[in-house]
């Protein structure tokens, strides 16, 4: 449904996408995880037909975005990271100037309102201003307006931002109940990529993984060992030679997979006492393939 063959982005002499090449299916829920500057804002905007890339291409629906950007809006539900309603208008009003916009008569409007709105759970709030209801009560009128045209594409760019936990995890106990419709999420949140089918991790503007959630995490193999120390170069080369293990530095920490980490820990503890001011020991995440892939932390002073 969505499909990108070596895709480049330049804003001047940055290089926002670089030869990124991407295919997700029909009825897919797919993440696209990466810090800020990762590239994900960009990617979401040239499938949105609202950027045009520098090179390359990008399908929508077996359309090119550039060469039928019409043709692919229409198959597009889009929900910005920035609001897009008008707060002085009521729930169902911003509905009906959605519903216009897409050339819907009113009668066909006012029926698929009242459906959306009953399904995401603010029915009863369609006659209040926008700019009076929660942060969490506007994402679900986001997403409303979004679905409104029945889209086989759905695009959210960073859809819980602001919000409360409460509120995240109503966003996404509704996004799992869509059936028949492709979402593309982007996402610097490890908790909501792992909600998703699949997953492709952005770093300057490459995908440097792709892949279930699980399975990227398995191919890392075992648990993962994070010491802090002072002496990251030196206790890397030494863990390496002592116990065998292939450790990298990541900032002021040393990181290493291990099949019997729990068993090492007290080991090391022991050979590199003065040498270690911490030790966290638990399961490959995300954050750690994203380590293993790029060799640098996904949030750093400069990204953050």
């Amino acid at each position: 449904m969505i499909r990108t063959d070596t895709l480049v982005h330049r804003y001047d002499s940055r290089c926002a996408l670089n030869d990124l090449s991407l295919e997700i299916a029909a009825s897919e829920r797919f993440a696209l995880l990466g810090p800020n500057g990762g590239g994900k804002t960009t990617l979401f905007r040239i499938l949105a037909t609202l950027l045009v890339p520098t090179s390359g291409r990008a399908e929508v629906g077996g359309l090119d975005v550039v060469d039928h950007p019409a043709a692919v809006r229409r198959l597009l539900g889009v929900v910005f990271q920035a609001p897009g309603l008008d707060g002085k208008l009521t729930v169902a009003e911003n509905l009906r100037y959605q519903g216009a916009l897409y050339g819907l008569d009113r009668k066909d409007t006012a029926t698929r309102a009242a459906a959306m709105l009953e399904r995401v759970g603010v029915a009863d709030r369609a006659g209040e201003r926008v700019e009076k209801l929660s942060g969490g009560l506007r994402r679900r009128v986001e997403l409303a307006k979004g679905l409104l045209h029945s889209p086989q594409v759905l695009l959210l760019d960073e859809p819980t931002t602001g919000l409360d936990p409460g509120a995240r995890r109503d966003v996404w106990t509704y996004l799992r109940s869509l059936d028949g419709v492709t979402c593309l999420v982007t996402t610097h949140l490890m908790d909501e990529a792992e909600r998703c089918d699949r997953v492709g991790i952005l770093d300057e503007g490459r995908l440097v993984a792709v892949g279930r959630p699980a399975d990227l995490k398995a191919e890392l193999g075992g648990e993962t060992v994070t010491v802090g120390t002072h002496d990251v170069a030196g206790l890397a080369a030494d863990l390496g030679k002592q116990f065998d293990v292939a450790a990298e530095t990541v900032g002021d920490t040393v990181r290493f997979q291990h099949d019997d980490a729990a068993a090492l820990v007290p080991r090391i503890a022991s050979a590199f006492g003065e040498r270690i001011q911490s030790v966290a020991l638990g399961r490959p995440t995300l954050e750690d393939v994203f380590v293993a892939r790029t060799g640098h932390r996904f949030w750093t002073e400069e990204r953050s």
